[in-house]
């Protein structure tokens, strides 16, 4: 059976192929489809777990227990899982383990471009990097193999485009896979110094023996066309290259760590010139100059962003054809209309406050008209960012500081904050954003939700009873559509000389299904100040007056709290 997949469906389909029996992943863009798809297979167990390090936790546990596991993530992700992954390439496998890690060239919904094949290389764990939906398929199987015939961790690389490109992919048969007995051996998987030194000398010997017989895997290809010059290239840009230079012969990098650079450097031989054309750093380019082999990339390509076809023609050619339109009008992303979020950010605006933010689609109030976020680091640095504001200044130039963070986010890696906070006497504001869902990523649940990615009810997390939990001495929870009492509400936490947490519960309005009466505006002066909440469904007719788009707005009332006029009203 064939079927059009995109890179991630792929890699769930792989997974099922592969006889893998155990998935935990946080949802970070690009990755965060390969779970929801391979919770469509009753063979696999799947789960959302609270953060990146926890899933890699858990695939370890599965792997050592003796079965084939699976974890994914974004490439920011890669650093939270970063603490356990290290010490994994020590202990090995016992099942297959496959670390999928998904980089965002270009940032298209990131906030930073790292490239994550450097983490193979200082973890010493193999690489591969498929370079479209059916590779992706067949490579993750591949991925277990090599995991378990070498004692490793493997990590299967991917790319925005990959992940949400489609292609034809073949179908294969599910492999079932026997559990593996669990053996104890505390020099193997107890990773205590003594043991540590022993197992690093391991991670060493299978590294070596992975380079001598790199050969037979036959996860690299060489297509010999022109003599001129010759390409090294892997994963998606290995699509663009054949499109750009038809007539270069290529070497296309299946594994990309450890590199084959032998064999690389029989390919550079038989061409006048070789050319390394990879997507953000120089990792291929480096490798193979520190061994000899003569080479130009970055040169031609730069570091930063996507590779594309016009792209690489400039590179290689000096010209592009097909140049992309640049007269079309830009859309910034924006918040929905209705967004719970939109009303916290008008109030938090309006008092003048300085807001530490987090990572969520609420990264849009740093954007007008709501300019209302300072600082975005990474998920959970909003709280601890505060604290470290008000540390540095003192709590009397503190008093309008404010930390907000989303429910995901917030149990991601914001309630260790929330603890440090309180441990060491602060005196911030906490805002958490709950709209009962992962809403960046597509809507996944999370424990605050109640239910888990297989849709089975479960304990559901509550944000006010953890809060008090945790000693925080000052709790309240407020809904976002009443203006009025939001305010209050931000204003009677601020003036209060210790650690208080806001809990603003709403539901994401693409969530909320119930039917609201339509508002429409009658008696609109022109005064603009509907306008300041930059709400989609709002505009200015010719003559400079309000109007409602009936098929945008979801009748939040926002508006019409902020109406001095009365003119918004129910349709």
């Amino acid at each position: 059976m064939k079927k059009l997949m995109i890179g991630n469906e792929a890699i769930a389909r792989g997974a099922y192929e592969a006889g893998i029996k155990v998935v935990s992943s946080y949802p970070g863009t690009p990755s965060t489809e390969i779970t929801e798809f391979v919770a469509g297979y009753d063979e696999i167990y799947a789960e959302w777990a609270p953060n990146e390090k926890v899933a890699m936790e858990v695939a370890a546990g599965a792997s050592v227990a003796g079965v084939r596991t699976m974890v994914c993530m974004k490439h920011v992700g890669m650093n939270v899982a970063a603490d356990p992954m290290f010490t994994f390439a020590y202990t090995g496998v016992n099942g297959g383990a496959v670390i999928v890690v998904a980089d965002d060239p270009g940032m298209h919904s990131s906030q930073n471009e790292q490239d994550s094949r450097f983490y193979a290389r200082s973890a010493h764990i193999p690489m591969l990097e498929p370079s479209d939906s059916d590779e992706a398929r067949r490579f993750v199987k591949t991925a277990c193999e090599i995991s378990e015939r070498y004692d490793t961790p493997v990590i299967l690389r991917t790319t925005t485009r990959l992940a949400h490109s489609q292609s034809t992919v073949t179908f294969g048969e599910r492999v079932e896979t026997e559990t593996k007995p669990y053996v104890k051996d505390i020099t193997k998987y107890a990773m205590m110094p003594a043991s540590a030194i022993k197992r690093h000398l391991a991670v060493e010997a299978r590294e070596n023996r992975l380079k001598a017989e790199q050969d037979k895997l036959n996860l690299d290809e060489i297509h010999i066309k022109g003599k001129d010059f010759g390409v090294v290239c892997s994963g998606v840009v290995y699509q663009y290259v054949k499109e750009a230079l038809p007539d270069a012969s290529v070497y296309k990098v299946g594994m990309v760590y450890p590199l084959n650079v032998e064999a690389i450097r029989k390919f550079s031989e038989s061409v006048k010139e070789l050319i390394v054309i990879e997507e953000l750093e120089p990792f291929f380019e480096n490798q193979l100059k520190a061994n000899g082999i003569a080479c130009s990339g970055k040169d031609k390509t730069g570091l930063q962003g996507e590779l594309n076809v016009n792209k690489i023609k400039k590179a290689v050619y000096g010209f592009e054809e097909n140049k992309p339109l640049s007269d079309l009008p830009v859309r910034p992303p924006m918040l929905c209309a209705g967004c719970p979020h939109r009303s916290v950010f008008f109030v938090l605006n309006k008092l003048g406050c300085t807001v530490t933010g987090d990572i969520g689609c609420y990264t849009l109030g740093a954007q007008p008209p709501l300019r209302a976020i300072d600082t975005v680091l990474c998920m959970g640095a909003s709280v601890s960012m505060a604290h470290g504001f008000e540390k540095a200044l003192g709590r009397e130039n503190t008093k309008n500081q404010v930390a907000v963070i989303g429910d995901s986010t917030f149990i991601h890696s914001g309630i260790t904050g929330l603890i440090n906070a309180v441990y060491n006497k602060s005196n911030i504001t906490l805002v958490i954003l709950d709209n009962r869902t992962t809403g960046m990523t597509g809507h996944q649940d999370n424990p605050a939700t109640g239910k888990t990615l297989k849709g089975e009810r479960t304990y559901e997390l509550d944000f006010v009873t953890l809060a008090k939990a945790l000693n925080v001495p000052s709790v309240v929870q407020v809904g976002a559509y009443d203006l009025k009492l939001l305010e209050e509400t931000i204003k009677g936490e601020l003036n209060k000389d210790c650690v208080s947490v806001i809990v603003v519960k709403q539901p994401c309005v693409l969530l909320d299904k119930s039917k609201k009466p339509f508002l429409r505006i009658d008696g609109c002066v022109g005064c603009k100040r509907c306008m300041k909440l930059g709400c989609p469904a709002m505009s200015l007719d010719d003559t400079g007056r309000a109007v409602i788009d009936k098929t945008v707005c979801v009748a939040c009332g926002v508006c019409k709290d902020m109406c001095k006029v009365g003119a918004i009203k129910e349709a």
